[in-house]
C-alpha cells in the first residue's frame, strides 16, 4: 500500500465524497437518502489519498446487537476503476470482518455473480438467491391497464389493501421481525416516509397477511421489503402500489417464489441480475425465508 493512502472511518462528513466514489466506481441505485441512513445507522471504512478523493469504501449495518444473536449487513464494497486490483476492497472487508467478530455480529451480504467467487474466498457460503427486476420509465402493465381505478386500496372478497397508518405498527414489526430475523422497526418506518405509495398492508378478516414498503433512488424507486403469507396477497400489495408509482421501478424478489414471474412480466418488469445471499462462516441465513416474498436491498438486507 502506497505511502500515500490513508484507512479511516466514514461519517457524514464523508456523505459527498461517498456519492462522488459510487458515480464513478458503480452504475447503482443508491443516493444521498441511502448514503445518509447507512452512515448514520452503520459503521463505515474508506480509504483516501492524502487530500485527495475516495478510493473505496465499505460499510456494515447492525441488526439485533442488544440481543445477542445480532448480524450485519455488509454493503457499498466500492473502488475507484482506476484502483482496482491493489487489494483495497479486500482490506476494508477484513476491517469489517474483524469489528464484526469483535462485536459478536454475523456478518452477512448479497453478492453480485462478480462478487460471489471473492466472498466465497472469504469465508462466506451461498444460503440463498434473489433476482433483481425492473421496469422501465413509461412502462403501462397489462396488470395496470386491466385493473379498476382505486382511491387507495384493494378490497376483493374479503382481503384489503390499504395504506399504512401509524396504528399498525406494531402488526407489522410483529409480523416483519421473525421474517427478517431482527427487530428493525427504524428502517421499516424510514422507507414508509421515503415512498409513501409504496406503504401498504394487506390485512385479512382483520389480520395482517403482508406489507410492502419502498424508497426513492438515484435512477428508479425501488419496492421492498416485500413480507407476505402468499404469493396472491403478494401480488395484490404489488397491484395496488403499481397503479400508484410510475417512472422506472426495481424489486428484488427471493427466487423461491417463480411463481410470481408471470406476473411480473405482465407487469412490465424484465429480469436485471441476480444476487446470492451469504453469511459468513456457513449456517443458513436468519430469519423465516419462507415469507419474505422480495427483500429491502442488497444493501439494507
Amino acid at each position: 500500500m502506497s505511502s500515500s493512502t490513508i484507512e479511516h472511518g466514514l461519517d457524514l462528513s464523508h456523505l459527498a465524497s461517498a456519492m462522488v466514489l459510487q458515480s464513478r466506481a458503480a452504475d447503482w441505485n443508491q443516493n444521498e437518502a441511502d448514503w445518509r441512513y447507512l452512515l448514520t445507522n452503520g459503521q463505515a471504512w474508506g480509504i483516501s489519498q492524502d487530500d485527495g478523493p475516495l478510493l473505496a469504501s465499505t460499510v456494515v449495518l447492525p441488526y439485533g446487537e442488544a440481543t445477542g444473536d445480532g448480524f450485519a449487513w455488509i454493503s457499498m464494497v466500492l473502488v475507484l476503476p482506476e484502483h482496482r486490483r491493489r487489494g483495497l476492497a479486500s482490506r476494508l472487508l477484513r476491517r469489517a470482518l474483524a469489528e464484526l467478530a469483535h462485536r459478536g455480529l454475523t456478518p452477512i451480504l448479497d453478492a453480485t455473480p462478480a462478487g460471489r467467487a471473492v466472498y466465497a474466498r472469504e469465508g462466506f457460503r451461498d444460503t440463498w438467491g434473489f433476482t433483481r427486476y425492473r421496469r422501465g420509465a413509461g412502462q403501462l402493465s397489462a396488470t395496470q391497464g386491466s385493473q379498476p381505478s382505486r382511491a387507495r386500496g384493494f378490497v376483493e372478497s374479503g382481503h384489503a389493501v390499504r395504506p399504512i397508518t401509524p396504528g399498525d405498527w406494531q402488526a407489522i414489526v410483529a409480523f416483519d421481525t421473525p421474517a427478517f430475523g431482527s427487530r428493525r422497526e427504524h428502517l421499516l418506518r424510514a422507507l414508509a416516509e421515503r415512498l409513501p405509495d409504496a406503504a401498504l398492508i394487506a390485512e385479512t378478516e382483520g389480520r395482517i397477511a403482508g406489507y410492502l414498503l419502498g424508497r426513492d433512488g438515484r435512477e428508479a424507486c425501488q419496492v421492498g421489503p416485500l413480507i407476505a403469507r402468499d404469493v396472491d396477497t403478494a401480488r395484490r400489495l404489488l397491484e395496488t402500489a403499481l397503479a400508484h408509482l410510475s417512472g422506472p421501478l426495481y424489486i428484488d424478489v427471493a427466487d423461491r417464489f417463480s411463481a410470481l414471474r408471470p406476473w411480473l412480466d405482465a407487469a412490465g418488469f424484465e429480469f436485471q441480475r441476480p444476487f446470492t445471499r451469504m453469511i459468513h462462516g456457513g449456517g443458513v441465513a436468519p430469519g423465516d425465508a419462507a415469507i419474505v416474498i422480495a427483500v429491502a436491498g442488497p444493501e439494507l438486507g
